[in-house]
């Protein structure tokens, strides 16, 4: 069950640098415009939000890598949590989609981690 823990929070951390890449870096440019589904007037205006955005994708992930690189459970089960936090947020605030995208696997994640003992 540690295996399976293990890769679910990977998927995870890996999810997180793929929206930070998004936000951060692509979020003007078609495949960004595209997955967003907004114009890019409104991306070019909202660009500083979206970076930002992106930045804390970014510790999301960083906090899941350490978490992994060091074998702290611990650390892993506060950032999948925080991971579910924003994406039920997300999905109350802006789009039902991110419960499945983010919110879902960070849940997974967890309760693999609770299963062993």
């Amino acid at each position: 069950m540690q295996t399976i823990a293990q890769v679910l929070t990977a998927v995870v951390a890996l999810l997180h640098l793929y929206f930070l890449v998004l936000e951060m870096f692509l979020w003007t440019r078609p495949l960004g415009l595209k997955v967003f589904g907004q114009s890019l007037e409104k991306a070019q205006q909202s660009k500083v939000l979206a970076a930002n955005q992106g930045l804390y994708n970014g510790f999301l992930a960083a906090g899941l890598v350490y978490g992994l690189a060091t074998g702290f459970r611990e650390f892993c089960l506060f950032f999948l949590a925080c991971v579910v936090a924003a994406g039920l947020y997300g999905a109350a605030t802006v789009s039902r989609k991110i419960l499945f995208v983010q919110a879902l696997p960070a849940a997974l994640a967890i309760a693999a981690w609770l299963a062993i003992r």
